[in-house]
């Protein structure tokens, strides 16, 4: 359950959303702490130096340790010695850390009267030092116990020597405020984290809601076998939509190509009947009469027979998205080779121009578009047939002409249909079983080229296969 729960999306975006937001909030949280206590630190180290030096100027004034007025509880004062002892403290003060000396009740100050003229009061000279140094510790005054942020300010040279005042300002309010939003951060976010989790998880179903329809849909057509299906499509316009019109897409030409696929298996199912049971007709006439035996009707019709297997071969290994060979192979050569080696051809070929010309691909299915082109040209041409190959912007060029009564414009693209034959009159021995063409057009794109058909100069037919050079 816990994996299942877990593989679901909606599930994981929520998780994923809620970690995000907790890091970010722990992140900020963490800088909002720091500076806070760095904010009211400042402001405590602020008073406590401000009290310290309120009290060094009295000393540098020349008031003595014990007329200082030092009743202030918020700021508990040391005054300490050279040697360390204290000679003057905060009213009250019952217990202090972190100053100048643990001592709480200050002893007598020894005057300095080298230099005196007996009035220890109205004495004044000496120097505040312009550093302040911080530490913390507590204390308690009048019974009161807190933590204190201390400032040392050294005063030199004043009638009773060095003296150093240490004044404390209470970090109370910087403890409570600390405090205050800790606690709320530690109730505030878990409540914003289950707050985010739950809306996330909320608004992914939703956006999601259209992706489960498909889903559906596409599990009843593979139930169904059923291809006219289509999966619902949400009006709108984000990644969802487009999922369901490209899976729609992608339905429509599933469904073409396996109807494409069923006229392709019904028309060489009808064209293989036609010369097997010729064949099959001949050789029934000849087992009961050896004397009527036609031998060359009967090679005919295996020849025929033997080429139509070998067409509907190779368009299945076409249709099965075979590779061809990474071989180099020159157009003008295999034009040169191919067409010597053809004899009993109706009609004359010429070679117009055969420039070099480097492709990349299979020589023997290259040669098998050049001999269907032949082939047709062949059986539509008057007086002769025209072969020429020629480089054009970084193509090789491949025409094959003839001065037959051409193709009409709008039957172009139909002639490289599979069984298209625009002749149904002419007789299937003349006409071929109409594979020719389309073997050519499927060879020629899957070398990554083109084949068309234009009108001749000579006014028939000019069949022009395009292929990437070199």
């Amino acid at each position: 359950m816990r994996r299942r729960l877990l593989g679901s999306v909606r599930s994981r975006a929520a998780l994923a959303a809620t970690l995000v937001v907790a890091v970010a909030l722990v992140a900020a949280g963490t800088a909002v702490l720091l500076a806070l206590r760095d904010n009211l630190g400042e402001q405590s180290s602020a008073g406590a130096d401000s009290a310290a030096r309120r009290v060094a100027t009295s000393l540098v004034s020349g008031a003595a340790p014990r007329s200082l007025d030092l009743d202030d509880e918020d700021h508990p004062v040391q005054v300490v010695d050279d040697d360390g002892r204290l000679i003057a403290a905060t009213d009250d003060l019952e217990r202090i850390s972190g100053a100048g000396t643990d001592a709480v009740k200050p002893v007598a100050a020894q005057r300095d009267d080298s230099d005196d003229d007996g009035d220890d009061d109205s004495r004044g000279g000496g120097k505040v030092s312009g550093s302040t140094d911080y530490s913390d510790g507590s204390a308690t005054v009048d019974g009161d116990s807190a933590d204190y942020r201390f400032a040392e300010v050294k005063v030199d040279d004043t009638a009773y020597g060095d003296l150093t005042v240490y004044a404390g300002a209470s970090l109370t309010a910087e403890q409570s405020a600390v405090t205050t939003t800790k606690t709320a951060m530690l109730i505030g976010f878990p409540l914003l984290l289950v707050v985010v989790g739950t809306v996330t998880y909320l608004v992914t179903r939703r956006a999601l809601r259209p992706v489960e329809g498909i889903r559906a849909e596409m599990a009843a057509i593979t139930a169904s076998q059923d291809l006219g299906r289509r999966v619902p499509q949400p009006d709108t316009h984000d990644e969802v939509a487009r999922l369901a019109a490209t899976t729609n897409e992608t339905l429509a030409a599933l469904q073409a190509s396996v109807e494409r696929q069923r006229r392709f298996v019904a028309d060489a199912s009808h064209e293989l009947r036609s010369p097997i049971a010729s064949l099959r007709t001949q050789l029934e006439v000849g087992a009961a009469h050896p004397e009527l035996l036609d031998v060359p009707g009967a090679v005919e019709d295996t020849v025929r027979l033997q080429e139509l297997a070998a067409d509907l071969l190779l368009l299945a290994r076409l249709d099965a998205g075979e590779r061809p060979a990474d071989t180099g192979v020159d157009l003008a050569a295999l034009v040169r080779e191919e067409l010597s080696q053809r004899t009993g051809d109706r009609l004359p070929v010429t070679v117009e121009s055969a420039e070099p010309a480097q492709v990349t691909g299979s020589r023997g299915q290259l040669a098998r578009v050049l001999g269907n082109l032949v082939d047709n040209a062949q059986r539509h041409a008057g007086t002769g047939v025209v072969v020429a190959v020629s480089v054009e912007r970084g193509e090789a060029v491949l025409t094959v002409a003839d001065d037959g009564a051409g193709v009409p414009a709008e039957e172009r693209e139909r002639i490289f249909e599979r069984f298209v034959r625009l002749d149904d009159a002419r007789s299937r021995d003349g006409g071929g079983a109409g594979l020719g063409l389309a073997i050519a057009r499927d060879v020629a794109v899957r070398h990554g080229g083109t084949l068309t058909v234009r009108a001749a100069p000579q006014g028939g037919a000019l069949f022009e296969l395009r292929l990437p050079a070199g």
